[in-house]
């Protein structure tokens, strides 16, 4: 999410302004923070951040600093008064102002700050998406309305507000007509979709997915992230008739324990996490299922972490991020009492990562020899001779091709795998 808000940003001082992204801070005109607040310390990194950026504004008075995202909508107006260097705050659904924002702060010489949540306005104002790569995202919904005991998201993004199914598929059309064949529909909680139709009519997240699959443009579907709650028989059926649909599925957990799942207002129990997933692999049994897990949340017994070691094991996890509890201003858990000595939280976060590793490790392992088909992103990082594609289970996979491949989908062989990435070669057709 929060680099299609950065790409938005982008896309919008150029259309508006002609501005152009450089790699040199020093040479900007315009420098601007697009923040997240889920972790631990975000706000001191931010100002930390300032502070450099400060430097350069004084060798550079006409330099303009901004800071969007969640921590802008989080802090507001505190940020101008701790660094009133600042010029311009605004908020993840205010992006789409910045040009009139800069405009404001350069006419009246004084901060501007917006981070209002004006509805769904934000889809009607940002350009089109221009790209060259074969992927790109496609927002369809915005903010969470589930209220979790640990997370900020409802009240830094606001609550769920569904994207009009028809501007989906107008954006949808716009970027496959550029040759873009693999299309990921992005939300806090895509399963919560609910767009409205031009008859007045509602449609719900399975019907967009097979709207978008039908498209002929579209290559392959991704979408990120969902909710368990939401994971409907409907969608889940959709594994079985939509072939377009990648065979990788973020599902975050968060616990395996059922006391620190209702301590956290997760809504389902593990068994419950894990009817899902058996469910999934009856109708699609290579899916490939990764998650989010949130070690120490306050009252996190011995045994509650060992539940969630247990759930680790029964899924099979290919890959998942995880975090050590981190209390954010405003959330119930911030007021929860944690007892729990950060060593202890440490080292069950290192046994769980690296079990996860272990999984990890044995699926690239089982991909070798296989024959995958990838779309190729990137020039490869370790050499410009190599590129790097996507396989449908979501592993990055280097292999020596010719740049005229990039946004193409090719074939290739698994030669090798480590842990998060893979080595092939080319197949080359008869």
């Amino acid at each position: 999410m929060n680099e299609y808000d950065s790409d938005k940003m982008s896309d919008v001082l150029l259309a508006c302004a002609g501005m152009e992204l450089t790699d040199k801070p020093e040479e900007a005109d315009i420098i601007l923070f697009n923040t997240c607040s889920i972790r631990e310390k975000a706000e001191e990194k931010v100002f930390s951040d300032l502070g450099r950026a400060r430097v350069l504004k004084q060798k550079n008075p006409g330099l303009l600093i901004g800071v969007g995202g969640c921590v802008a909508s989080q802090e507001g107006d505190a940020i101008i008064k701790r660094a009133p260097y600042v010029d311009v705050v605004f908020g993840p659904q205010t992006l789409h102002r910045l040009p009139q924002l800069i405009e404001a702060r350069r006419a009246s010489g004084k901060p501007q700050v917006d981070i209002s949540f004006p509805e769904i306005e934000k889809f009607d104002h940002v350009p089109a998406t221009q790209t060259t790569h074969g992927t790109a995202y496609v927002s369809i919904i915005e903010g969470c309305s589930k209220y979790c005991t640990y997370c900020v998201v409802p009240f830094t993004r606001g609550e769920e507000l569904s994207r009009p199914f028809a501007d989906v598929m107008r954006e949808v059309e716009s970027l496959t007509a550029q040759g873009v064949g693999e299309i990921t529909l992005l939300g806090q909680n895509v399963n919560a979709y609910r767009g409205e139709t031009e008859d007045g009519d509602t449609v719900d997240f399975a019907f967009l997915l097979r709207a978008v699959a039908a498209h002929p443009g579209v290559q392959r579907l991704r979408f990120s992230t969902s909710h368990p709650c939401e994971m409907s028989q409907r969608l889940i059926d959709l594994y079985a008739t939509t072939p377009k649909l990648a065979s990788h599925l973020h599902l975050p957990v968060q616990s395996g324990s059922d006391r620190v799942l209702a301590a956290m207002k997760r809504g389902y129990t593990a068994l419950e996490y894990k009817s899902i997933v058996r469910k999934l692999r009856a109708v699609r049994p290579n899916i490939s299922i990764t998650s989010d897990f949130i070690v120490g949340f306050p009252g996190e017994t011995e045994a509650d972490f060992e539940a969630t070691m247990k759930l680790v094991e029964e899924v099979g996890f290919d890959d998942s991020f995880t975090y050590i509890f981190s209390a954010r201003p405003g959330t119930p858990a911030a007021e929860m009492a944690d007892d729990t000595p950060d060593e202890i939280k440490l080292a069950r976060l290192h046994r769980l990562q690296a079990r996860i590793a272990e999984l990890e490790q044995q699926v690239s392992a089982a991909m070798s020899g296989s024959v995958q088909r990838v779309l190729v992103e990137n020039i490869s990082r370790k050499s410009e001779l190599e590129l790097a594609g996507r396989t449908e289970n979501n592993r990055v996979v280097n292999f020596a091709g010719s740049p005229g491949m990039l946004g193409r989908y090719v074939d290739v062989r698994i030669l090798s795998g480590s842990m998060h990435t893979l080595r092939g070669e080319l197949v080359v057709q008869p």
